[in-house]
């Protein structure tokens, strides 16, 4: 058993866990101060004052002195593409040039640029990188990830991709989602032959997928350039009846359709939402679909923001994630992305907390097991270093405050 004693805070716990928190819910955070949390095997078992340390809690194994540190649950990040082949900064560039995403990825940048040197990569290469990758959002904070595939584009390649993913499941101490997203761009050998792609990911890639049992859920980029909203509700359809669940990228360059097809299908998440109206929000009301705001690429693109306060304001949650990716969002740093909400989307810090934990943990439909400190749900937990209040997390953007991590119990 492993003791954290002398908390200075302990945020984020539930007596009676919530799957998410939606409108006025989400200004509610629940801390205790100078507080102690028990850890049994892989699961946290117990927590309260210091004054009432239990029995059992005196008898750990283990102890850690968490005195003027706080103890947060492990950021979900909910969404990211972080299995690829190399960076873009050349791309980054032509951005400060004055060069929108569409005319990059018009002059075979964005996504086929990734898709290129994706196919040229082995999977060991890949699964490399990758795990480097897990391994700094680690030491940030994050717990859990969804991982995307979508740079290949063809089945060879998507199928490989979703094996790296798979063993980054198998390896990593953090909770990993995995999600196929074939539908992410129209690869260059199918340039004016769109709907034969569209076929291609229906008729092949979507049984492969499932026969191999590789992915939780499918994705399409259904937006301005990309995916109609026709072709997004077949390949969706297609998904469902091989046992995947929908997330959609929608609205991030225009008003798409992709909220109304995600929510039709029950869409664990619809995510980007930089275009987002009365229709949108009406939608998603009551619909059990989560709305993922990614404020990494809304910055990192100089697009719009999203109206987070009308939604919530409407009764909706959201949730936040990072986006991980070498073209739109190259970080994968989960207390920036707190900031972010802060800073850009006016949310308070509370809201921000419960956008990061909680609802990106539902996003990822493990907010049973994640995303708060609450008995019974798998230990996944960060110790910070002194730090005077949890506002401070959002406040501080530019360092690290993590300084220790564990993960199902263990400490990394």
């Amino acid at each position: 058993m492993l003791l954290i004693k002398n908390i200075k805070e302990l945020i984020q716990i539930e007596e009676k866990p919530v799957l998410y928190k939606a409108g006025k819910q989400m200004q509610d955070l629940q801390t205790l101060k100078n507080a102690w949390l028990l850890i049994k095997n892989d699961t946290i078992h117990d927590f309260g004052e210091m004054q009432h340390l239990s029995a059992e809690a005196q008898k750990a194994t283990q102890t850690i002195d968490a005195e003027n540190k706080m103890v947060f649950p492990c950021f979900c990040d909910s969404h990211t593409h972080i299995v690829y082949a190399g960076s873009r900064e050349i791309e980054y560039v032509d951005k400060i040039k004055g060069l929108s995403y569409e005319e990059i990825a018009k002059r075979g940048g964005g996504i086929l640029n990734s898709t290129k040197r994706l196919s040229q990569a082995s999977e060991e290469e890949l699964f490399q990188s990758a795990w480097e990758r897990l391994e700094e959002i680690k030491q940030y904070g994050t717990g859990a990830v969804e991982i995307k595939s979508g740079y290949g584009l063809n089945l060879q390649d998507e199928l490989k991709m979703l094996r790296v993913i798979k063993q980054l499941k198998e390896k990593s101490p953090l909770n990993i989602k995995s999600t196929f997203l074939g539908a992410h761009a129209v690869p260059a050998d199918y340039k004016n032959r769109q709907n034969e792609y569209v076929d291609l990911i229906i008729n092949e890639m979507i049984p492969m997928v499932a026969s191999e049992d590789l992915a939780d859920y499918i994705d399409v980029f259904c937006d301005k350039g990309f995916f109609t909203v026709e072709e997004t509700d077949r390949i969706l359809l297609a998904g469902i009846k091989h046992g995947l669940r929908p997330k959609i990228h929608a609205n991030e360059l225009d008003f798409s359709g992709g909220v109304q097809v995600g929510v039709k299908y029950n869409a664990l998440s619809v995510d980007h939402l930089e275009y987002i109206g009365e229709e949108e929000i009406a939608c998603l009301l009551n619909s059990g679909t989560m709305p993922t705001v990614l404020p990494g690429a809304a910055f990192f693109l100089g697009l719009p923001y999203s109206p987070v306060r009308k939604m919530m304001e409407a009764g909706l949650p959201i949730a936040m994630a990072s986006d991980y990716n070498p073209g739109s969002s190259p970080s994968g740093n989960m207390q920036l992305i707190l900031s972010f909400a802060c800073v850009n989307y006016r949310m308070t810090p509370e809201e921000a907390i419960n956008a990061t934990t909680i609802n990106s943990a539902y996003a990822m439909d493990c907010s049973e097991t994640l995303g708060s400190i609450a008995r019974g749900k798998t230990a996944n937990v960060f110790i910070t270093k002194p730090i005077p209040t949890y506002e401070f997390m959002p406040y501080a953007y530019g360092s690290n405050k993590v300084e220790q991590v564990i993960l199902n119990g263990k400490l990394q």
